[in-house]
């Protein structure tokens, strides 16, 4: 009789997958209207703009289909530190870590820095995938409190202060710029306490920024004036060469998800880390992704691009939490997001939130439960929708479903 096999690694004895993409089975069914996950609108994808670039990478010869740098191509290097100067951050090709997507980016960190028992502190409610790969890494967790205006750096600073110092965190994780879930916008004082927070204490920042682009107008039209990164925050507060901000994004929320082009911006000892990390994981980004990328990004279409998104996706926000807020007996209460994909919701308590759900899937539209951006005790009297997907006569059916579904959980 031959022996057992060995048990898997003990992060992976019993794993539980993306809360998020559980949900995957009910959209496909018929007429399904989702509101769970995070995808961009594909009536909002250049395609044209793509396909010149594709030409362009694949004219480029066998070159685009070799293997490349694991740091990421040189072209496209230089166009994202040109993209992270715009938004204030001293940046060059060098500082750049290219990688299969942000989430990539943020697996690396966890890999060079989190040994198992290590603290990492995590705005809640917090991104799933975030709080999945801290698990995996067998990491303490720790919650910190979110409120309209973004991580509340007060409660940070006690949780730090009462911590013992072998407990001290190695990292902080954030998205400070239309939060996943809750779509808010990290107030300026609060990202200065931030990085004063981390100066003194001696953690990184991870500041996560997929949707930092996708700013709405204020309500009365006027256009929303962005506050620094919490990076270039962390560049003027910190002694040369000591910045504790390290700084992800991606293309996939404002080019195409398809890409899978994310990217780090970190201080060199850091990207050397995570470059030999990345080595082992994928030995390089696709070099043809790259190329498309960094073609479009050279060929002055971004920018448009990026405008009709923001635009799009403000009116399909007002669409949703108008509809939800106005509905007459509504049981969901909506913020209203200051930018991005996401609309944060609360339920009434004398709701059953299972029951909600069940109503919801069974009229035919799907959300994400709370309780998946949470830790430890969430509170399940919390959803997420994402208004990015459908277009807005979808979103006016989704609110009437909803509706429907809140009077039936009601009985």
């Amino acid at each position: 009789m031959s022996p057992a096999l060995a048990p898997f690694a003990a992060p992976f004895a019993e794993p539980a997958g993306s809360p998020i993409r559980e949900l995957f089975p009910y959209l496909s069914r018929p007429g399904m209207i989702s509101l769970a996950g995070g995808y961009p609108s594909p009536s909002l994808f250049d395609a044209e703009g793509l396909a010149l670039a594709a030409q362009q990478a694949m004219a480029q010869g066998q070159s685009a289909l070799q293997y490349g740098a694991t740091e990421g191509l040189a072209e496209l290097r230089e166009a994202l530190a040109l993209q992270a100067r715009e938004r204030g951050m001293q940046a060059a090709a060098a500082d750049i870590l290219v990688t299969t997507g942000s989430q990539q980016a943020f697996d690396l960190l966890v890999r060079v820095l989190i040994e198992p028992g290590n603290t990492v502190l995590v705005e809640v409610p917090a991104y799933p995938a975030t709080l999945q790969a801290l698990r995996l890494a067998q990491a303490r967790i720790l919650p910190i409190p979110m409120d309209e205006h973004g991580l509340q750096t007060d409660a940070l600073a006690q949780l730090l202060a009462a911590l013992p110092a072998q407990q001290r965190p190695k990292l902080l994780y954030t998205v400070p710029n239309f939060s996943n879930p809750r779509g808010t916008l990290l107030a300026a004082e609060r990202r200065e306490a931030l990085v004063s927070l981390a100066l003194e204490y001696g953690f990184r920042v991870v500041e996560d920024d997929p949707y930092g682009e996708l700013r709405f107008d204020d309500p009365g039209g006027a256009p929303q004036a962005m506050p620094a990164t919490v990076r270039a925050t962390g560049e003027r507060l910190a002694a040369a060469g000591s910045n504790p901000v390290v700084y992800l994004s991606s293309l996939s929320k404002t080019v195409a998800p398809a890409l899978r082009v994310g990217w780090m911006l970190a201080d060199a000892a850091l990207l050397r880390r995570c470059t030999v990390a990345k080595q082992t994981a994928d030995l390089c980004t696709s070099p043809l992704t790259q190329s498309i990328a960094a073609c479009y990004l050279h060929s002055g279409r971004y920018p448009a691009t990026v405008q009709r998104a923001r635009q799009e996706y403000q009116r399909r926000m007002q669409a949703l939490v108008q509809g939800l807020n106005a509905a007459p007996d509504s049981r969901i209460r909506c913020s209203r997001p200051a930018g991005g994909m996401f609309v944060w919701a609360e339920l009434d308590r004398r709701i059953d939130p299972q029951k909600l759900f069940d109503a919801a899937v069974a009229q035919g539209v799907v959300y994400v439960p709370g309780k998946a951006f949470y830790p430890a005790d969430p509170d399940l009297h919390t959803l997420r929708m994402s208004f990015a997907a459908p277009e807005v006569p979808q979103i006016a059916q989704a609110v009437e479903r909803l509706c429907q579904a809140m009077h039936s959980a009601m009985k």
